[in-house]
């Protein structure tokens, strides 16, 4: 389980980092993108479970940059 948890965050922040180089926002820093990624990660199971999409590691990773690509796009709206 615990293995389990780390994992994700790990993958989190790492599709963070992705979502931040597609979104362009690489000057926010690696830090900054990978704590968005790990909650864009969240983000992206909810949205899987809404639409009952997901269950393999492909569409789990896609689904995780996705929810971060949102996370970010938030916050740098609320930014402003």
């Amino acid at each position: 389980m615990l293995f389990k948890l780390i994992i994700e965050i790990v993958v989190g922040a790492l599709c963070g980092s992705v979502a931040g180089k597609i979104m362009g926002k690489e000057k926010q820093g690696f830090v900054v993108n990978a704590v968005l990624g790990i909650v864009g990660g969240f983000v992206g199971g909810l949205i899987g479970n809404l639409l009952h999409v997901g269950g393999g590691w492909l569409s789990g990773l896609i689904l995780a940059i996705v929810g971060s690509c949102l996370v970010i796009f938030v916050v740098g709206k609320m930014k402003n």
